[in-house]
Protein backbone atom coordinates (compact mmCIF):
# COMPACT_ATOMS: atom_id res chain seq x y z
CA UNK A 1 0.00 0.00 0.00
CA UNK A 2 1.16 3.31 -0.30
CA UNK A 3 -2.14 5.21 1.06
CA UNK A 4 -1.84 9.34 1.48
CA UNK A 5 -2.75 10.20 5.45
CA UNK A 6 -4.07 13.64 5.45
CA UNK A 7 -5.86 15.39 8.04
CA UNK A 8 -9.28 16.79 8.89
CA UNK A 9 -8.61 20.18 10.00
CA UNK A 10 -11.28 20.25 12.28
CA UNK A 11 -8.76 19.98 15.01
CA UNK A 12 -7.14 23.35 13.91
CA UNK A 13 -10.30 25.32 14.37
CA UNK A 14 -8.26 28.42 15.77
CA UNK A 15 -6.02 28.41 12.92
CA UNK A 16 -5.87 30.05 9.45
CA UNK A 17 -5.36 28.29 6.31
CA UNK A 18 -1.39 29.37 6.43
CA UNK A 19 -1.12 27.98 9.53
CA UNK A 20 -2.46 24.71 9.16
CA UNK A 21 -0.41 23.62 5.78
CA UNK A 22 2.45 24.44 7.94
CA UNK A 23 1.02 22.03 10.93
CA UNK A 24 0.78 19.36 8.17
CA UNK A 25 3.79 19.67 7.04
CA UNK A 26 5.25 19.51 10.82
CA UNK A 27 3.23 16.17 11.22
CA UNK A 28 4.05 14.78 8.04
CA UNK A 29 0.98 14.20 5.82
CA UNK A 30 0.03 14.65 2.46
CA UNK A 31 -3.01 16.25 2.43
CA UNK A 32 -5.62 18.34 3.71
CA UNK A 33 -10.12 17.44 4.28
CA UNK A 34 -10.52 21.03 4.63
CA UNK A 35 -13.63 21.56 7.07
CA UNK A 36 -15.90 24.55 5.54
CA UNK A 37 -18.91 25.51 8.06
CA UNK A 38 -21.32 27.81 7.58
CA UNK A 39 -19.70 30.81 9.84
CA UNK A 40 -23.40 31.28 10.72
CA UNK A 41 -24.39 27.73 11.28
CA UNK A 42 -26.09 25.70 14.44
CA UNK A 43 -22.91 23.49 15.54
CA UNK A 44 -20.43 24.14 18.37
CA UNK A 45 -18.81 20.93 18.34
CA UNK A 46 -15.21 20.22 15.80
CA UNK A 47 -16.28 22.53 13.37
CA UNK A 48 -13.75 24.91 11.60
CA UNK A 49 -13.88 27.39 8.30
CA UNK A 50 -10.81 27.05 6.47
CA UNK A 51 -12.48 28.94 3.32
CA UNK A 52 -14.27 32.08 2.07
CA UNK A 53 -16.68 30.76 0.88
CA UNK A 54 -18.75 33.54 0.52
CA UNK A 55 -16.54 34.82 -2.03
CA UNK A 56 -14.84 32.33 -3.65
CA UNK A 57 -14.25 32.43 -6.93
CA UNK A 58 -11.85 31.19 -9.90
CA UNK A 59 -9.25 33.33 -9.12
CA UNK A 60 -9.76 32.23 -5.43
CA UNK A 61 -9.23 28.80 -6.54
CA UNK A 62 -5.81 29.14 -8.83
CA UNK A 63 -4.53 30.75 -5.66
CA UNK A 64 -5.41 27.78 -3.72
CA UNK A 65 -4.29 25.20 -6.14
CA UNK A 66 -0.51 26.99 -6.25
CA UNK A 67 -0.62 27.09 -2.83
CA UNK A 68 -1.16 23.50 -1.88
CA UNK A 69 1.47 22.21 -4.73
CA UNK A 70 4.26 24.36 -3.25
CA UNK A 71 3.09 22.91 -0.26
CA UNK A 72 3.01 19.04 -1.56
CA UNK A 73 -0.49 18.35 -0.40
CA UNK A 74 -3.56 17.62 -1.87
CA UNK A 75 -7.04 18.34 -0.59
CA UNK A 76 -10.59 17.99 -0.41
CA UNK A 77 -13.32 20.30 1.23
CA UNK A 78 -16.53 19.37 3.43
CA UNK A 79 -19.18 20.84 5.89
CA UNK A 80 -21.34 18.29 8.28
CA UNK A 81 -24.54 19.21 9.30
CA UNK A 82 -28.25 17.79 8.68
CA UNK A 83 -29.59 18.71 5.45
CA UNK A 84 -33.52 16.50 5.76
CA UNK A 85 -34.10 17.55 9.20
CA UNK A 86 -33.99 20.08 12.05
CA UNK A 87 -35.09 23.85 11.73
CA UNK A 88 -36.40 24.17 8.62
CA UNK A 89 -34.70 27.72 8.05
CA UNK A 90 -31.47 26.20 8.98
CA UNK A 91 -31.77 22.56 7.26
CA UNK A 92 -32.39 24.61 3.80
CA UNK A 93 -29.45 26.66 5.00
CA UNK A 94 -27.01 23.59 5.12
CA UNK A 95 -28.66 22.68 1.60
CA UNK A 96 -27.23 25.41 -0.05
CA UNK A 97 -24.27 25.63 1.72
CA UNK A 98 -23.23 22.35 0.49
CA UNK A 99 -24.61 23.39 -2.83
CA UNK A 100 -21.68 26.27 -2.40
CA UNK A 101 -18.94 23.70 -1.83
CA UNK A 102 -19.62 21.35 -4.70
CA UNK A 103 -19.27 24.62 -6.80
CA UNK A 104 -15.95 25.05 -5.19
CA UNK A 105 -14.97 21.66 -5.52
CA UNK A 106 -15.29 21.66 -9.23
CA UNK A 107 -13.29 25.36 -9.56
CA UNK A 108 -10.14 23.16 -7.46
CA UNK A 109 -10.98 20.74 -10.40
CA UNK A 110 -13.24 18.45 -8.88
CA UNK A 111 -13.09 14.61 -9.01
CA UNK A 112 -10.11 15.23 -11.82
CA UNK A 113 -8.29 16.46 -8.97
CA UNK A 114 -9.73 14.17 -6.41
CA UNK A 115 -11.00 17.16 -4.69
CA UNK A 116 -14.52 15.98 -3.59
CA UNK A 117 -17.23 17.28 -0.58
CA UNK A 118 -18.21 15.91 3.01
CA UNK A 119 -21.12 16.25 4.35
CA UNK A 120 -23.34 14.56 6.82
CA UNK A 121 -27.57 13.70 5.43
CA UNK A 122 -28.73 14.06 8.64
CA UNK A 123 -32.33 12.64 10.25
CA UNK A 124 -36.16 14.15 10.22
CA UNK A 125 -37.29 13.46 13.47
CA UNK A 126 -40.98 14.15 13.08
CA UNK A 127 -40.78 11.82 10.16
CA UNK A 128 -38.81 9.28 12.20
CA UNK A 129 -41.29 8.97 14.86
CA UNK A 130 -44.25 8.32 12.47
CA UNK A 131 -44.58 4.86 11.78
CA UNK A 132 -42.75 3.61 8.84
CA UNK A 133 -40.16 6.78 9.34
CA UNK A 134 -36.96 4.94 8.50
CA UNK A 135 -38.52 4.50 4.83
CA UNK A 136 -40.03 8.29 5.18
CA UNK A 137 -36.52 9.35 5.98
CA UNK A 138 -35.51 7.62 3.03
CA UNK A 139 -37.63 9.00 0.77
CA UNK A 140 -37.14 12.42 2.07
CA UNK A 141 -33.06 11.79 1.53
CA UNK A 142 -34.23 10.56 -2.28
CA UNK A 143 -36.18 14.15 -2.82
CA UNK A 144 -33.53 16.43 -1.18
CA UNK A 145 -30.38 15.00 -2.59
CA UNK A 146 -31.12 14.01 -6.11
CA UNK A 147 -30.92 17.68 -7.37
CA UNK A 148 -28.05 17.73 -5.19
CA UNK A 149 -26.32 15.14 -6.67
CA UNK A 150 -27.15 16.06 -10.23
CA UNK A 151 -26.00 19.15 -9.73
CA UNK A 152 -22.75 17.59 -8.73
CA UNK A 153 -22.99 15.20 -11.45
CA UNK A 154 -22.60 17.84 -13.91
CA UNK A 155 -19.53 19.67 -12.59
CA UNK A 156 -17.66 16.93 -11.94
CA UNK A 157 -17.89 16.56 -8.23
CA UNK A 158 -18.73 13.43 -6.31
CA UNK A 159 -20.46 14.26 -2.46
CA UNK A 160 -19.31 11.56 0.06
CA UNK A 161 -21.65 10.54 3.23
CA UNK A 162 -19.97 10.12 6.91
CA UNK A 163 -21.04 7.43 8.33
CA UNK A 164 -21.33 9.02 12.04
CA UNK A 165 -24.77 8.00 13.82
CA UNK A 166 -24.22 11.71 15.46
CA UNK A 167 -25.42 10.16 18.91
CA UNK A 168 -25.15 13.80 20.55
CA UNK A 169 -26.87 16.11 18.49
CA UNK A 170 -30.17 16.35 19.97
CA UNK A 171 -30.62 16.51 23.81
CA UNK A 172 -30.20 13.24 26.02
CA UNK A 173 -33.41 13.64 27.00
CA UNK A 174 -34.40 12.56 24.11
CA UNK A 175 -34.58 7.96 24.19
CA UNK A 176 -32.85 8.27 20.58
CA UNK A 177 -29.40 8.76 19.57
CA UNK A 178 -29.31 8.18 15.88
CA UNK A 179 -29.35 11.34 14.16
CA UNK A 180 -27.52 10.76 10.42
CA UNK A 181 -29.48 8.68 7.82
CA UNK A 182 -26.03 7.69 6.55
CA UNK A 183 -24.84 5.71 9.69
CA UNK A 184 -25.56 2.75 8.80
CA UNK A 185 -24.00 0.50 6.12
CA UNK A 186 -27.81 -0.77 5.32
CA UNK A 187 -28.84 3.11 4.61
CA UNK A 188 -25.91 3.95 2.74
CA UNK A 189 -26.60 0.74 0.39
CA UNK A 190 -30.53 1.46 0.27
CA UNK A 191 -29.24 5.51 -0.79
CA UNK A 192 -27.60 4.14 -3.69
CA UNK A 193 -29.87 2.48 -5.11
CA UNK A 194 -32.65 5.50 -4.72
CA UNK A 195 -30.24 7.42 -6.47
CA UNK A 196 -27.75 5.45 -8.62
CA UNK A 197 -25.53 7.76 -9.70
CA UNK A 198 -21.76 7.57 -9.45
CA UNK A 199 -21.41 11.23 -7.87
CA UNK A 200 -22.17 10.37 -4.55
CA UNK A 201 -20.39 7.96 -1.98
CA UNK A 202 -18.61 7.44 1.43
CA UNK A 203 -15.98 8.51 3.49
CA UNK A 204 -16.11 5.64 6.24
CA UNK A 205 -15.30 6.10 10.16
CA UNK A 206 -14.72 2.58 11.30
CA UNK A 207 -14.91 4.60 15.21
CA UNK A 208 -18.61 4.96 14.87
CA UNK A 209 -19.10 1.13 14.26
CA UNK A 210 -16.83 0.08 16.63
CA UNK A 211 -19.08 0.88 19.32
CA UNK A 212 -22.15 -0.25 17.73
CA UNK A 213 -19.95 -3.57 18.31
CA UNK A 214 -19.67 -4.08 14.50
CA UNK A 215 -16.50 -5.04 13.65
CA UNK A 216 -15.33 -2.71 10.87
CA UNK A 217 -13.30 -5.13 8.58
CA UNK A 218 -16.33 -6.33 7.79
CA UNK A 219 -18.51 -3.49 7.07
CA UNK A 220 -15.53 -3.32 4.63
CA UNK A 221 -16.15 -6.52 2.76
CA UNK A 222 -19.56 -6.09 2.50
CA UNK A 223 -18.88 -2.16 1.22
CA UNK A 224 -19.24 -1.49 -2.61
CA UNK A 225 -15.65 -0.32 -3.14
CA UNK A 226 -16.42 1.62 -6.00
CA UNK A 227 -18.15 4.16 -3.07
CA UNK A 228 -15.91 4.46 -1.18
CA UNK A 229 -13.10 7.41 -1.32
CA UNK A 230 -11.98 8.13 2.28
CA UNK A 231 -11.10 7.18 5.52
CA UNK A 232 -11.38 8.76 8.59
CA UNK A 233 -8.70 7.70 11.21
CA UNK A 234 -10.35 7.80 14.42
CA UNK A 235 -10.55 5.35 17.44
CA UNK A 236 -12.99 4.58 19.97
CA UNK A 237 -12.21 2.73 23.37
CA UNK A 238 -15.40 0.69 24.39
CA UNK A 239 -16.73 0.88 28.07
CA UNK A 240 -18.71 -1.79 29.72
CA UNK A 241 -22.15 -1.00 30.91
CA UNK A 242 -23.90 -3.16 33.02
CA UNK A 243 -26.35 -0.97 34.36
CA UNK A 244 -27.92 0.23 30.76
CA UNK A 245 -26.92 -2.54 28.58
CA UNK A 246 -25.07 -2.25 25.19
CA UNK A 247 -28.37 -2.15 22.71
CA UNK A 248 -29.18 0.92 24.09
CA UNK A 249 -28.46 4.81 25.09
CA UNK A 250 -27.79 5.95 28.45
CA UNK A 251 -30.71 7.34 29.07
CA UNK A 252 -31.54 10.42 31.46
CA UNK A 253 -33.49 10.64 34.25
CA UNK A 254 -33.71 13.31 37.20
CA UNK A 255 -29.57 12.91 38.86
CA UNK A 256 -30.95 13.01 42.33
CA UNK A 257 -33.30 9.89 42.11
CA UNK A 258 -30.58 8.72 39.92
CA UNK A 259 -27.60 9.59 42.55
CA UNK A 260 -29.93 8.06 45.58
CA UNK A 261 -30.24 4.43 43.14
CA UNK A 262 -26.57 4.69 42.47
CA UNK A 263 -27.26 4.50 38.56
CA UNK A 264 -24.68 6.55 35.86
CA UNK A 265 -26.72 8.75 33.83
CA UNK A 266 -25.09 10.80 31.07
CA UNK A 267 -22.81 13.92 31.71
CA UNK A 268 -23.71 15.88 28.52
CA UNK A 269 -25.45 14.70 25.10
CA UNK A 270 -22.80 12.45 23.69
CA UNK A 271 -21.97 10.26 26.63
CA UNK A 272 -24.67 8.06 25.51
CA UNK A 273 -22.85 4.78 24.34
CA UNK A 274 -19.94 4.18 27.01
CA UNK A 275 -17.08 4.82 24.77
CA UNK A 276 -13.85 7.36 24.92
CA UNK A 277 -12.95 8.98 21.52
CA UNK A 278 -9.35 8.16 20.50
CA UNK A 279 -6.56 8.27 18.25
CA UNK A 280 -4.98 4.97 17.50
CA UNK A 281 -1.11 4.74 19.03
CA UNK A 282 -2.01 7.92 21.14
CA UNK A 283 -2.52 7.07 24.57
CA UNK A 284 -3.51 3.86 25.15
CA UNK A 285 -5.18 0.86 23.24
CA UNK A 286 -8.20 1.18 21.70
CA UNK A 287 -11.04 -1.42 20.52
CA UNK A 288 -10.36 -2.13 17.47
CA UNK A 289 -7.64 -4.28 15.42
CA UNK A 290 -6.27 -1.56 12.86
CA UNK A 291 -3.73 -4.08 11.34
CA UNK A 292 -6.85 -5.92 10.32
CA UNK A 293 -8.51 -3.60 8.89
CA UNK A 294 -5.92 -2.07 6.82
CA UNK A 295 -5.44 -5.25 5.54
CA UNK A 296 -8.72 -5.78 4.33
CA UNK A 297 -8.56 -2.39 2.88
CA UNK A 298 -5.58 -3.53 0.60
CA UNK A 299 -6.94 -6.89 -0.36
CA UNK A 300 -10.06 -4.91 -1.25
CA UNK A 301 -7.94 -2.23 -3.32
CA UNK A 302 -8.42 1.02 -1.42
CA UNK A 303 -6.03 3.39 -2.84
CA UNK A 304 -7.51 6.24 -1.20
CA UNK A 305 -6.38 8.43 1.99
CA UNK A 306 -6.89 7.61 5.69
CA UNK A 307 -7.59 11.17 6.94
CA UNK A 308 -6.93 11.61 10.72
CA UNK A 309 -10.22 13.11 12.67
CA UNK A 310 -8.95 14.41 16.08
CA UNK A 311 -11.62 14.51 18.84
CA UNK A 312 -9.46 12.38 21.15
CA UNK A 313 -9.77 13.66 24.58
CA UNK A 314 -6.51 13.06 25.18
CA UNK A 315 -5.28 15.42 21.83
CA UNK A 316 -7.95 17.46 20.62
CA UNK A 317 -9.98 17.17 23.98
CA UNK A 318 -7.46 18.75 26.20
CA UNK A 319 -7.15 22.21 23.70
CA UNK A 320 -3.21 22.51 24.03
CA UNK A 321 -2.20 22.23 20.24
CA UNK A 322 1.21 20.76 21.65
CA UNK A 323 -1.28 17.83 22.68
CA UNK A 324 -3.25 18.31 19.51
CA UNK A 325 -0.10 18.00 17.30
CA UNK A 326 1.56 15.44 19.10
CA UNK A 327 -1.50 12.85 18.60
CA UNK A 328 -1.52 13.37 14.69
CA UNK A 329 2.44 12.31 14.89
CA UNK A 330 1.37 9.33 16.39
CA UNK A 331 -1.40 8.43 14.40
CA UNK A 332 0.83 8.98 11.77
CA UNK A 333 3.77 6.82 12.94
CA UNK A 334 1.09 4.52 13.88
CA UNK A 335 -0.25 3.92 10.53
CA UNK A 336 2.95 4.26 8.97
CA UNK A 337 3.64 0.59 8.85
CA UNK A 338 0.24 -0.48 7.92
CA UNK A 339 0.55 2.10 4.70
CA UNK A 340 3.99 2.66 3.61
CA UNK A 341 6.34 0.85 2.27
CA UNK A 342 10.04 -0.01 4.42
CA UNK A 343 13.01 1.39 2.93
CA UNK A 344 16.26 2.60 4.39
CA UNK A 345 14.75 5.47 6.36
CA UNK A 346 12.00 3.66 8.26
CA UNK A 347 8.65 3.37 6.50
CA UNK A 348 8.07 6.35 4.35
CA UNK A 349 5.38 7.66 1.89
CA UNK A 350 6.50 7.33 -1.81
CA UNK A 351 6.42 10.49 -2.65
CA UNK A 352 6.48 9.60 -6.74
CA UNK A 353 2.57 9.00 -6.49
CA UNK A 354 2.38 12.34 -5.47
CA UNK A 355 0.46 14.60 -8.68
CA UNK A 356 -0.29 18.14 -8.74
CA UNK A 357 -3.05 19.80 -8.59
CA UNK A 358 -4.20 20.96 -11.96
CA UNK A 359 -5.80 24.11 -12.66
CA UNK A 360 -8.46 22.63 -14.92
CA UNK A 361 -11.46 24.94 -14.80
CA UNK A 362 -11.57 27.94 -16.86
CA UNK A 363 -14.96 29.77 -16.14
CA UNK A 364 -16.53 30.62 -13.39
CA UNK A 365 -19.73 29.77 -12.73
CA UNK A 366 -21.98 31.52 -10.66
CA UNK A 367 -23.70 30.38 -7.04
CA UNK A 368 -26.64 28.62 -7.32
CA UNK A 369 -29.48 27.59 -4.21
CA UNK A 370 -32.04 24.69 -4.15
CA UNK A 371 -34.11 26.87 -5.08
CA UNK A 372 -32.28 27.25 -8.62
CA UNK A 373 -32.48 23.30 -9.15
CA UNK A 374 -35.90 22.70 -8.64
Amino acid sequence: MNNPIWIMTSAFNELSLEEVIKKAQEVGVQGLDLCVFRRDGTRNDFVATHLDYEQFGLEDAKVLLETFNKARLRLSVGAFDNLIGGDPEQRLKNQNHLLALIRIAHLLGGDANDVKVGTFVGYNHELGKQEGGFQKNLEEYARVFSPIIKYAEDLGVTVLYENCPMEGWRSAAYTETFNNLSGVLAARKLMYELIPSKAHGEIYDPSHDVWQHVNPSEVIEHTDMSRLHRIHVKATRKKNNVYWGNMYPMQQVERELANRAAVPVPANEWDRHNYEAMLPGFGGSDSMDWRAFADTLKQKGFKGPFEIENEAALSKGTGNMAAIVQGMKATTLYLAPMLWSLGPDGYQYNTAGFQELKQLTVKDIPPVTMKDLV
